[in-house]
């Protein structure tokens, strides 16, 4: 369980593929405090700590990973935004995060104002998954409130701090993000559609 607060970035410094896997081999300054078999979302994909050497380690993604993420598309010296699963009795800074990734999206639009970025996306209407103004969404990991909802289109205003402690400081129209979707409002579609 996450909470959609970004501790640090981290740097992919080595992928290697075995049959369908990949091993991604990630530098931060928290690897430290990690320890084997531990999680951590990786752009918002919850994935188990299989290797530490020094400050890096090494975690696995399986083929539904990299079929349903933009896990496989990321290169080495691309940044990720890392969060370790969170304590009992720790606030509730964010919203809950399962680290389960409901499907990508794409960046459609990326526009300044005045003090905050608003940031654009479109989704596949084939999952049913929905946003609701006001109401949170989790992009690469990122826990945020939806400003604006349209049909399988939505927008987030991103405040200075966030663009510039996470992967949105790096990103483009075109650009493909992990989306996890509201877990009580996936809860809610599911009993309304039955």
């Amino acid at each position: 369980m996450f909470t959609g607060i970004i501790e640090v970035l981290g740097k992919v410094v080595e992928i290697t593929k075995e049959k369908e896997n990949l091993h991604l081999t990630i530098e931060s300054n928290i690897t430290p405090e990690l320890k084997i078999d531990q999680s951590v979302a990786h752009n918002g994909v919850c994935l188990t700590v299989v290797n530490i050497n020094k400050n890096q380690y090494t975690v696995t993604a399986i083929k539904e990973t990299i079929d349903k993420t933009n896990v496989g598309e990321l290169v080495v010296d691309d940044f990720v935004n890392l969060e370790r699963a969170m304590k009992l009795g720790d606030r509730l800074d964010g919203h809950i995060v399962q680290g389960h990734v409901d499907e990508t999206a794409l960046c459609t639009k990326i526009k300044d104002d005045n003090g905050s970025t608003i940031f654009s996306f479109s989704y596949t209407s084939d999952k049913n998954n929905v946003t609701i103004e006001k109401g949170s969404i989790t992009i690469n990991g990122v826990s945020l409130t939806v400003v604006n909802s349209f049909k399988n289109e939505f927008s987030v205003a991103i405040i200075p701090y966030t663009k510039e402690h996470t992967t949105f400081s790096q990103l483009k129209v075109g650009n493909k993000v992990n989306l996890e979707f509201d877990v009580i409002g996936k809860y809610v579609q599911r009993l309304m559609s039955n």
